[in-house]
């Protein structure tokens, strides 16, 4: 079977006709090029209007680089024509495998951005033999035809969260779609200000913004202010991880300060390496860990009292009723208040304020939990590594919305992965 017969079976083009094949001597890699002419008597298309137009004349000839063959480089060889347009005037006619200016074909670009989407850039460009800024275009080129076409209705519930990017406090906004039929990355914004997710709702769009059912986020202030004026009438569930993170951090704090104050006053280092037993929950430590537990819970310290605290707002995520589990959070921040332990009533006085949300997971009856956020958080840390070396947010951006976005990629005449 000869190579021009295989091309025609899985990359036919009408009004082009595959022509001589040339084994290229002293290439630094083996290389393949392949004569592309235009059937007899047909008319150059017009890369303005489409339309069918008399030629005018021929540029010199340009290689498009294919997609390699048994670890051969291939390329088109093609000398593109010019056309006389009425309406457009003189143009060069719109080629079937490249769009615009670009060295490399259509298929190749596809072929390049569905393994950037399994591998690292840079393992893609050194396994095919080409550039990383060729990975990262055909990467770019995927991801712009992608949005320009995905499909936002439908969209009931979102996620709101930030992700740390860079050093220096740098964050990303993430916004996520995480209905039970469809999860993926909606959306990327520069830093987590009111203005970065203003400009989400402005993109999102007012009536699909109306019609949103539910909303998830986390206790920072500017998603709090922005989501009760754009998505007023969403159901808005402060996320169950960021709550217990609150904790966490506060327990810690206790921890530590309190280590400090036993080895001032000369007391027995009780707590030293004790700060994953009391963060992790009961179920998931090992049977030294508990032991050690146990031994621990015989003291009267401040860190024990608010390991107790934390362990007992655990049976909060438990109730069904919004009403009992109201009752049940007034309860327990009253406790907390008057344990006297100041970091423990930090986040007592936190829950109070943002009571109202809190019990928004009840009426969502616990449909949406931050898990699947937390989950996409995690797949865009990996992702941003694997554009390592273009440090840059458009890279990053795009990187994102190519490996969380579940964008559509358009029907080709053959896959090749």
């Amino acid at each position: 079977m000869q190579l021009k017969t295989i091309l025609n079976r899985v990359q036919k083009f009408k009004s082009f006709v595959y022509g001589a094949v040339h084994w290229i001597e002293g290439a630094s890699v083996p290389t393949l090029e392949v004569e592309i002419q235009p059937r007899s008597n047909s008319r150059p298309e017009c890369s303005g209007c489409g339309q069918r137009r008399p030629g005018y004349d021929r540029l010199p000839e340009r290689r498009f680089e294919f997609i390699p063959m048994w670890g051969h480089k291939v390329f088109f060889v093609y000398r593109p024509r010019r056309v006389a347009c009425a309406d457009c005037g003189i143009r060069v006619e719109r080629l079937p495998w490249v769009a615009g200016k670009h060295r490399l074909t259509e298929t190749y670009a596809w072929f390049l951005a569905g393994w950037a989407r399994r591998l690292c850039w840079k393992e893609v460009a050194e396994a095919f033999r080409t550039s990383w800024d060729h990975v990262f275009c055909s990467v770019e080129r995927a991801v712009a035809w992608g949005r320009a076409h995905q499909d936002l209705s439908g969209v009931a519930a979102i996620g709101v969260d930030e992700i740390a990017w860079q050093r220096g406090h740098s964050y990303l906004t993430l916004v996520y779609q995480i209905d039970g039929h469809c999860k993926r990355l909606l959306w990327i914004g520069e830093k987590r200000t009111v203005k970065t997710l203003l400009r989400f709702f402005r993109w999102f769009g007012k009536e699909r913004s109306e019609a949103l059912k539910f909303v998830c986020s986390d206790m920072w202030k500017p998603y709090l202010k922005v989501i009760a004026k754009k998505a007023d009438d969403a159901v808005h569930i402060l996320d169950r991880f960021h709550i217990m993170a609150h904790l966490s951090k506060a327990i810690d704090e206790v921890r530590a300060q309190e280590v400090k104050e036993l080895m001032a006053e000369g007391y027995e280092a009780v707590l030293t390496k004790t700060r994953w037993l009391l963060l992790k929950r009961p179920e998931n430590l090992t049977d030294k860990q508990e032991t050690k537990l146990a031994d621990l819970l015989r003291y009267n310290l401040k860190s024990i009292r608010a390991y107790l605290l934390k362990e007992e707002f655990q049976l909060f995520w438990s109730y069904i009723s919004p009403f009992w589990a109201g009752q049940f959070l007034d309860k327990w921040c009253t406790k907390t208040m008057r344990s006297k332990i100041e970091p423990m009533k930090k986040v007592a006085k936190m829950l109070r304020r943002h009571r109202p949300l809190l019990l928004n997971w009840f009426h969502a009856k616990k449909q949406f939990s931050s898990g699947i956020v937390e989950g996409f958080n995690t797949k865009a840390k990996l992702t941003t590594r694997k554009a390592y070396g273009f440090r840059t947010y458009r890279a990053t951006e795009i990187a994102l919305y190519h490996a969380l976005g579940a964008l559509p990629v358009p029907k080709t005449t053959h896959e090749f992965f």
